[in-house]
């Protein structure tokens, strides 16, 4: 190792300058209780080299200052899902490269994860993902236009299990609300949980929720009692290998499938849409 590789950086100096910065939105929002929490942990050189290269091409910040064009970010007009924490991307290379005719845009701000999915898309040569860096909050509610989405994934969030830090989950209404008015009516709100009780509480919340129904079929009541309104594991949902280690211990993995439902004049953000008669 070269003595310059062994300088350390100025304090305030981001390690990759064209990359995925510290804290995109800076001091230009609200300071709130968040549902994350930015995680430091070594970047090989791998990441690194992927973060270098493919940042620039396929990576945005979120600032909040800007609307995307989606289709101009994915330079062609595709359904755009918006995936909320993606770990290390190997599930999401492996729907992308699934289903070549979707965008994946994924959030996440675990910077080791950022780089590994771009050296996995970069590798597989797919084109249709894009690595979102910061708060998917400030992307729905600043970034994102109304009925811009074609779906929505939030695969395995923080289940945030002790009681005094559950105002911190993600799958809470004013979520939902905010979601919904990005989602096109019939798009499709994935999520899935290895935690129970975080699982009870998202289909409490969905099925409450007036912009959503329940995409699972619910069964008529048996001598096996009422339907529990989760979802078998989708196809397209990749077995990741986390989840079969959890299995292999005995957890418990619920899927919640849940369709926007139609809209009718008024958009929860305020704004005139008309009826949309797709939603399924």
């Amino acid at each position: 190792m070269s003595d310059a590789s062994r300088t350390p950086r100025p304090r305030n100096e981001p390690r990759f300058p064209d990359g995925p910065q510290p804290d995109p939105a800076g001091s230009h929002f609200e300071r709130r209780i968040r549902s994350f929490q930015p995680r430091r942990s070594r970047v090989t050189q791998g990441q690194a080299d992927a973060l270098e290269r493919l940042w620039p091409k396929w990576g945005l910040d979120i600032d909040g200052q800007r609307t995307l064009d989606l289709a101009e970010l994915f330079a062609a007009d595709l359904p755009v899902v918006l995936e909320i924490g993606f770990g290390m991307g190997e599930a999401t290379a492996q729907m992308a490269a699934a289903d070549p005719g979707t965008g994946i845009l994924a959030v996440d701000v675990h910077t080791p994860g950022q780089g590994n999915l771009l050296n996995l898309a970069d590798r597989a040569g797919l084109s249709n993902i894009r690595v979102a860096n910061g708060d998917a909050i400030i992307l729905l509610r600043e970034m994102l236009t109304p009925d811009s989405l074609a779906g929505l994934r939030v695969y395995f969030p923080d289940p945030w299990p002790k009681k005094r830090h559950h105002k911190r989950r993600l799958i809470q209404p004013e979520f939902l609300t905010l979601a919904a008015s990005r989602l096109r009516p019939g798009a499709l709100l994935h999520c899935a949980t290895d935690w129970e009780p975080y699982a009870e509480v998202m289909l409490e919340v969905l099925s409450a929720h007036p912009d959503f129904e329940n995409a699972q079929p619910a069964p008529p009541t048996g001598p096996d009692g009422p339907a529990t309104g989760y979802a078998a594991r989708p196809d397209f949902r990749p077995l990741t290998r986390f989840e079969a280690q959890g299995l292999d211990k005995g957890h418990v993995v619920n899927d919640l499938l849940f369709r926007r439902v139609p809209h009718g004049t008024d958009n929860n953000d305020g704004t005139d849409s008309g009826t949309d008669s797709t939603g399924t």
